[in-house]
Formats: C-alpha cells, sequence, structure tokens
C-alpha cells in the first residue's frame, strides 16, 4: 500500500487529516494438532489470516473506480438508497452528533451526513470520522472532501484502522453517537467482531445503522438479479475497471453474507436492542428493492 504522501498530511487542520492506526494482525502460528480456521472470500475458502490481505488487495485496485464500481453492482440505484439510509437516520435532529463511518473511505455516507444536518437542521458541529483499512480509499474520499466547504474543518477526519480491532487510544469506548457502514460489513473476516466494536465505540443510546447488499426476497426479482450479477457484472468490471476477477469476488460476496434475519440476529448478539425480528415497521431492518439491499439499526443500552 502506498504511503500517504506528507504534503496531503501538512495541509490538513487538527482532525481533518489522515491516521494511520493500522490493523493490528494475529501472527499466531497453529500448532501440528490444530486446524487452521478459515472464512469465505467470495466462493473460495481460505484461511482467516489471508481473508483482509486480500479484500485490501481488491479494494486498492477498484478504489479509483469506486463509485463506478458500485453503479455497476447496483445498476445506479445505490445512490438512492444510501440518500433514503442517511435521511432514515435524521442526524443533527436533536442537536449536533459525532459520528463513525467505517469501511466509508470514499467519504459519500460521510458527506451525505453532514450535508442532510447542514441542510435540514442547520447543523455545522456534527462531525465524522471516516474509517477504513485501505489507504487508496481514503485517498479517494480526501479528494473527494478537497471539493466541499467541509475540507480543513473540524467537521471530518480520515483514519486508517481495521473495523475489527479499532484501536483503544484512537477510539474510546462510548464516544460515537451514530456508528454508520455501508456496502462494508461483507467484506469483515469477522462479522460479530465487527460488531462488538460498533458496540463498544457507541456511547448508550447511540444508533448503530448497517446498509448492506442481502437477500432477494422475491423469487422472479432474485432469478434476474442473479443473472445480472453472475453475468453482467464480471463483465462490467473488465470493461470499467479492467478487473474482471475484483467485481467477481465483489459479486459472490454479496451471495455468502448472512440474511436479513440472521445477521439481525447477531446484532441484537452484540448487544444492541433492535426491532422485531421481522421487516417493515417495528422491524429490526427494512428491505429496499425486494431485498436487494437492507437497513439494519439497532441501539445500544
Amino acid at each position: 500500500m502506498q504511503a500517504v504522501s506528507r504534503n496531503i498530511l501538512r495541509s490538513t487542520c487538527s482532525r481533518n487529516r489522515f491516521s494511520f492506526a493500522g490493523a493490528r494482525w494475529n501472527h499466531t502460528q497453529p500448532n501440528s494438532q490444530s486446524t487452521p480456521r478459515t472464512t469465505h472470500f467470495g466462493f473460495q475458502t481460505v484461511p482467516e489470516e489471508q481473508k483482509e490481505h486480500l479484500v485490501k488487495n481488491v479494494f486498492s485496485s477498484v478504489a479509483s473506480k469506486y463509485d463506478v464500481m458500485n453503479d455497476a453492482m447496483s445498476m445506479g440505484i445505490h445512490r438512492l438508497w444510501k440518500d433514503d439510509y442517511v435521511s432514515s437516520l435524521k442526524p443533527g435532529r436533536k442537536g449536533p452528533l459525532r459520528c463513525i463511518d467505517v469501511a466509508g473511505g470514499t467519504g459519500d455516507i460521510a458527506l451525505r451526513i453532514l450535508d442532510y444536518a447542514r441542510e435540514q437542521y442547520a447543523d455545522r458541529e456534527t462531525s465524522v470520522d471516516i474509517v477504513d483499512i485501505n489507504g487508496e480509499m481514503l485517498k479517494e474520499g480526501y479528494k473527494r472532501f478537497k471539493k466541499t466547504m467541509y475540507h480543513n474543518t473540524p467537521q471530518v477526519a480520515f483514519i486508517e484502522a481495521n473495523a475489527q480491532e479499532l484501536p483503544d487510544d484512537k477510539f474510546p469506548s462510548n464516544t460515537y453517537d451514530l456508528y454508520t457502514i455501508a456496502f462494508g460489513i461483507r467484506n469483515c473476516t469477522s462479522v460479530p467482531d465487527v460488531l462488538k466494536e460498533a458496540y463498544r465505540v457507541l456511547k448508550p443510546g447511540g444508533t448503530f445503522a448497517c446498509l448492506e447488499f442481502s437477500k432477494v426476497t422475491n423469487p422472479l426479482l432474485g432469478l434476474a438479479y442473479d443473472q445480472y450479477s453472475f453475468s453482467v457484472i464480471p463483465i462490467l468490471g473488465t470493461i470499467l475497471a479492467g478487473d474482471r476477477d475484483s467485481y467477481q469476488y465483489l459479486v459472490e460476496s454479496i451471495r455468502k453474507f448472512p440474511s436479513q434475519p440472521e445477521f439481525a440476529q447477531m446484532i441484537a448478539d452484540a448487544g444492541f436492542t433492535t426491532g422485531a425480528m421481522h421487516e417493515g415497521k417495528g422491524g429490526a431492518w427494512r428491505d429496499l428493492w425486494g431485498g436487494i439491499a437492507s437497513i439494519h439499526t439497532g441501539v445500544k443500552v
């Protein structure tokens, strides 16, 4: 991974910065009697310690084309989903918030949060720490924010860190009012560890909110979506980014992610209070476009 250039570091203020917390790697060697723990990387089975590196390579490859990638994955609808996601959280309605947007490297969710708070509630104090394990993704977000009014203000910071092990010195417990993660949690090696850290860094009463590709609930829509995903998206990856393999992985990663009820239960098991274990009003999640994506929320009590 390339280091962020020194001139970028010098040009940022105390909070509008890149900070490299770094991932804490587990180098424990299995003994001859143990079987290495494995996980999925798309449809492949790989040792757990390799997935993080493989995923970082994927996103380093697609970082400069990330928005185009999401357009291809969702036929452009991801922009509407993200608008819906942020507006449903109403940042700024009850006063300024301290937010953390994880796997948020390119900054599109953070920008929506700050714009919504400012436009709807005249809030210029809400802040967002943008956290990503991939420095290339963070550099894309930094470039995006340079074009906005939030550049060189205390309202935004860029921090490289592992969502599964947020360093205590940079992310103390009971710090944030809102934790967002959009289209990122499925790429993590251990979803329970991500949820555990989310619970730790949120204040009591804080909200966890996840937007993620999910399981399509309508069989006919599901058939059409699978056909598009496996036949069209990898070809678009080749055309748009010269990278079929990364796009193939991203399609496969969606299919390996838990179903809506399973993921909702994982959120509850991490300690969050959720709605009832069903979709829709009063439920733990809300489907978008028949379950192509879903919004899950929980509250730390």
